[in-house]
């Protein structure tokens, strides 16, 4: 029993003692949360966290929004104004401004939207990024205030605006200072819009609420990420009030886009590519760029033709090019008599 008590216990415990357990680093596997199986961390990266089991395309938040989609070294990001942090002093189970300290301890953002400007495949863009990590990426008077900031620096620019959505809605602890937000975000559309400039929506997974009822769906071009969730009213909302079955893929990009809902579903190894594609065709630039090392070049058209704002400029203003003098002569003339 000595032998058994002195030598054989005390190195048995000292092999199942915590304290002599290994440190394994936290966070080198991940679930997927579609098809539930476990990735490598490495792997999961290296394929831009697109699930390669079943292609679920997983959350990603602004900073590599910003590196997948702008040339690298162009872009820097847009410092964006301060707001009221609790107009309201608003307070449910927890004080709303100890909510916003928290999602900003955990992302380390001052809110849920964040901006950029820079380039894409060499022509001038702004890019702003909704956090869903952030209050499920809700939007309050800060989110307005950046996006209409991020606007109209595009405006000022003469580059293109591009939003990626990722929203439960607006952020209810700003009650009715939430919902002001969308008239707000649409006059700032309008705005990029009557400058001639392209204005496109990428629809993330999920984009809902006051976010879809607003600047979402505004965009000249709606590219979705597949299997996102994009819509109003949730799926179980709509069935209990219709008190009928949603059909199968209700709300999802692909639905949505065979209803006329969002132009493309667009995977994300070929998102980079299809907007600088989509740019060049809306700048309709005269020459392509030099492409990267170990980079696809991009078609371009050939024909050299004006840039939109010029090109737009003649239509929307309330003077009409003056007639030729033939048609003020045609104009003049009496009209020729009928018959006999």
């Amino acid at each position: 029993m000595n032998w058994l008590t002195n030598y054989v216990r005390p190195r048995f415990r000292a092999l199942v003692r915590s304290g002599t357990k290994p440190e394994v680093p936290e966070n080198l596997w991940h679930q997927c949360s579609s098809c539930e199986r476990m990735i490598f961390h490495r792997d999961l990266e290296a394929n831009q966290r697109v699930c390669p089991h079943c292609n679920h395309h997983m959350r990603v938040g602004p900073e590599y929004r910003f590196q997948s989609l702008l040339d690298e070294g162009s872009w820097s990001r847009i410092e964006l104004p301060k707001v009221p942090l609790d107009p309201l002093k608003f307070r449910d189970s927890k004080r709303y401004a100890d909510r916003l300290k928290e999602a900003q301890g955990k992302t380390r953002t001052q809110d849920a939207l964040e901006a950029a400007h820079g380039r894409i495949d060499g022509l001038p863009a702004v890019v702003a990024v909704m956090n869903f990590e952030f209050m499920a990426g809700s939007m309050g008077a800060a989110v307005g205030e950046a996006f209409v900031t991020a606007a109209r620096l595009a405006v000022l620019q003469e580059a293109a605006f591009i939003i990626v959505t990722s929203s439960g809605g607006a952020r209810m602890q700003e009650g009715a200072v939430s919902l002001m937000q969308m008239a707000r975000t649409t006059l700032a559309v309008e705005e990029v819009k009557e400058a001639g400039l392209p204005y496109i929506v990428l629809l993330t997974d999920p984009t809902t609420g006051g976010v879809t009822a607003s600047f979402a769906m505004l965009g000249d071009i709606h590219i979705a990420e597949p299997g996102a969730v994009i819509g109003f009213a949730g799926a179980r909302v709509i069935e209990q009030t219709i008190r009928e079955t949603l059909p199968e893929g209700f709300q999802k990009a692909e639905y949505l886009l065979e209803h006329g809902m969002v132009d493309m579903v667009v995977h994300r190894f070929e998102m980079r590519a299809t907007m600088a594609r989509l740019l060049g065709l809306l700048f309709r630039r005269q020459h392509p760029p030099s492409e990267p090392a170990g980079k696809p070049a991009i078609v371009r058209p050939a024909e050299a033709v004006l840039a939109p704002a010029p090109a737009v400029a003649p239509a929307r203003s309330g003077d009409k090019p003056a007639e030729s003098a033939t048609d003020e002569a045609e104009a003049a003339a009496p009209a020729p008599k009928s018959g006999d």
